[in-house]
């Protein structure tokens, strides 16, 4: 197993690297002879390998840059909803291998386990180094504390997967982990601060500080869902006017449109006939559009990060909704704020499930065995 000094170096190079010695041992503070020490048994063991000479403005040899190796094993990253298991599978870089999705028909902690076991067992690897699960609601310690979509309360759902799996578990909010995705392999990647909005069946918030992810017992549940963005907008379930939830989710969108068309109208059907121009359809996604921009704007201003990141499976819709979240942006923020910048993620689903092997992968540096 790595020992913390090595992990750290490991940790470096997989998020950052490509690296020369001469700029890995700059980010960690050491020494050229101290980082050359600790990188040697990672290279011999096949973790580290060295890419191709490179220049790097030094006098001397060209550096050989250093980089994670592509054998370190597999991951598997789950997000589950009250209705489905979206899994992907990912190499040590989070870059999708495999992906699945699968009807969940029992929803109880027993029945969720199973059928990841089988999902996890369709996958048919024997280099799977851990499993991310990525749910909605407030999770700590491997616990899903309260997951209303699942209906699920204090339940030790790492602990009882790991079990069944005998394979490490990490269990995660799914707003973080998806922030932790976007800030280690994503669009985030490089940026050391950055808000997260997220907008599919609820609307999510994450937040990266000095490349930190934020953890409280408020992240990732929801509140900001029910934050007021148009005083006079549609009521959400919760009977709040105006909300996030009433104007940006994918189901009140669909349900707005339905009600205008006077017949059922599911999301992607509602997409299209925005995109081809159906009025009550194209209403619906301006005024997203001008709901996302205002929650783009709240999130900038209130976080003190001009850097935005954009996700969910709601993103589909980015392409209608960019003219007029933007807008709304240039109209909130003050001339004198620093711009704000939107870095949309349009992977969908899969970039939730990408999120929970995300940290699946974090929750592994450290304990990786070293290849032979």
């Amino acid at each position: 197993m790595l020992t913390d000094t090595e992990a750290a170096v490991a940790r470096e190079v997989l998020i950052h690297g490509p690296l020369s010695r001469r700029a890995l041992a700059a980010r960690l503070h050491l020494s050229p002879a101290s980082l050359t020490r600790l990188a040697r048994p990672l290279l011999d063991a096949g973790l580290l390998v060295e890419r191709d000479d490179e220049v790097d403005g030094s006098v001397g040899r060209p550096s050989r840059p250093l980089d994670i190796s592509p054998a370190a094993g597999a991951f598997v990253g789950v997000k589950l909803t009250g209705e489905r298991l979206y899994l992907a599978v990912t190499d040590i870089r989070a870059e999708l291998l495999d992906r699945a999705e699968l009807p969940l028909d029992d929803l109880s902690p027993e029945g969720v386990a199973a059928a990841i076991v089988a999902a996890v067992a369709a996958v048919d690897r024997d280099d799977v180094r851990g499993v991310g699960v990525s749910l909605g609601g407030h999770v700590a310690d491997g616990i899903a504390v309260d997951a209303p979509f699942l209906g699920w309360r204090g339940v030790p759902f790492a602990r009882t997967l790991a079990e069944r799996l005998d394979t490490p578990v990490a269990l995660e909010n799914d707003v973080v982990a998806l922030s932790e995705a976007e800030r280690w392999f994503g669009v985030g990647r490089g940026i050391p601060g950055f808000a997260v909005v997220t907008i599919g069946a609820g609307v999510g918030l994450g937040l990266v500080v000095d490349g930190r992810t934020v953890r409280t017992p408020d992240a990732g549940i929801g509140t900001v869902g029910h934050l007021t963005l148009r005083a006079d907008g549609p009521v959400c379930a919760q009977g709040h006017r105006g909300c996030a939830d009433g104007l940006l989710t994918t189901t009140a969108i669909a349900a707005r449109v339905s009600t205008s068309l006077g017949r059922e109208v599911g999301f992607d059907r509602a997409l299209a006939l925005a995109r081809a121009g159906e009025p009550a359809a194209r209403d619906a996604f301006d005024d997203a559009g001008d709901a996302l921009g205002t929650l783009c704007a709240l999130a900038a201003t209130l976080s003190l990060q001009s850097n935005v990141v954009l996700a969910g499976e709601g993103m589909d819709a980015f392409d209608l909704l960019r003219g007029r979240t933007e807008a709304a942006i240039s109209r909130i923020r003050p001339p004198s704020a620093s711009a704000v910048s939107l870095h949309p993620d349009d992977a969908g689903f899969t970039a939730w499930a990408r999120g929970a092997a995300a940290v699946a992968i974090q929750a592994a540096m450290g304990r990786l065995p070293l290849p032979r």
